[in-house]
């Protein structure tokens, strides 16, 4: 059978290598996979990864963000409903597990579904068939089910909060992505990638100074941060990306060095208190940042991952108010 499979996951990384080899193997089993990891790390490429290469590769692809369907109207997204179900059905709808039928259906962020709806999802996956919101008949669906959570579904099973069931018909295969910072070695191939698809018609380079920049950032937002910094960055740029091309967050990411230089007297000397040595490293980080900054405190509250509210608050606890 000819698949399509155009899409690429692009690692030199050994550990996600690992990854994609056991992903090959399981591809064209109907066994549920939970994806796990951060936000960003491209659990929505995974997915779509596992549909293409797998034997219902040229069937449909469905995928919902649940943590963004209101709990009110997610039944009947997802179940579909008939005519006159309520006020507003005047026809009938079909639900995202019907359109997946033959396909694969991809659930991002299950770990946020209500106990309503986890019940009659788990009625759904254990039957292979649904009822649509105000339907009569039962509606067969074949349908390969892909899930993702940001968190342990173990620790919300454990508080009550996931059904334990339903986490067992979603974890039979269990995939972790581990987020960029613990593969480093991938931002290379991953920025090389990314400027030549947001600037295919430039050959933009990056210095060795701005890519070990690049590689040594902690990357909070995963790879979903990297992609969109690349693509703001090649906007810009005609040719050579150096360091100072960089956002100043990126610069600045050195939280121990700020410490190790700004509070020697914190590490060397005996006779502080507890409180005393907190104040006086929160004290000298905002001066760092402050000076990294050259006094921009939305920047600066942006590099030491605050909020500007409290950045200033701070600001004023230490005395350190500047004009920006």
């Amino acid at each position: 059978m000819n698949r399509q499979n155009s899409l690429t996951l692009i690692s030199k990384n050994e550990t996600m290598r690992d990854i994609l080899s056991r992903i090959d193997k399981i591809v064209d089993s109907d066994s549920s996979v939970l994806l796990i990891g951060e936000t960003g790390v491209g659990k929505e490429i995974f997915a779509e990864y596992i549909h293409r290469t797998s034997n219902r590769g040229l069937n449909s692809f469905v995928k919902i963000g649940l943590s963004a369907m209101p709990v009110d109207l997610l039944e009947s997204e997802l179940f579909g409903y008939d005519k006159g179900a309520f006020t507003s059905a005047s026809t009938e709808k079909k639900g995202l597990f019907e359109i997946a039928n033959n396909g694969s259906i991809f659930l991002d962020d299950i770990d946020d579904v209500p106990l309503q709806i986890q019940t009659k999802l788990l009625r759904v996956l254990e039957s292979r068939e649904l009822m649509r919101v105000g339907g009569t008949s039962p509606i067969p669906i074949n349908v390969r089910l892909i899930t993702a959570s940001k968190v342990d579904l173990k620790e919300l099973v454990n508080r009550g909060i996931f059904r334990p069931d339903l986490f067992y018909r979603i974890n039979v295969v269990p995939i972790y992505i581990p987020p960029l910072r613990e593969r480093r070695d991938d931002i290379p191939a991953l920025v090389e990638y990314f400027l030549k698809h947001y600037q295919p018609g430039k050959d933009l380079k990056m210095t060795p100074e701005a890519l070990k920049c690049l590689i040594n950032y902690s990357w909070p937002g995963n790879v979903r941060e990297l992609k969109n910094l690349i693509q703001r960055i090649a906007l810009f740029s005609e040719d050579e990306i150096k360091f100072s091309d960089l956002p100043v967050e990126l610069q600045n990411d050195k939280p121990i060095e700020f410490l190790l230089k700004a509070c020697n007297k914190c590490f060397s000397e005996g006779d502080m208190a507890f409180d005393q040595i907190v104040n006086c490293l929160e004290h000298n980080l905002l001066k760092e940042a402050l000076s990294k900054s050259k006094g921009n405190q939305t920047q600066a509250a942006k590099s030491l991952s605050l909020s500007l509210s409290t950045f200033r608050d701070k600001l004023k606890k230490y005395s350190l108010i500047t004009q920006e």
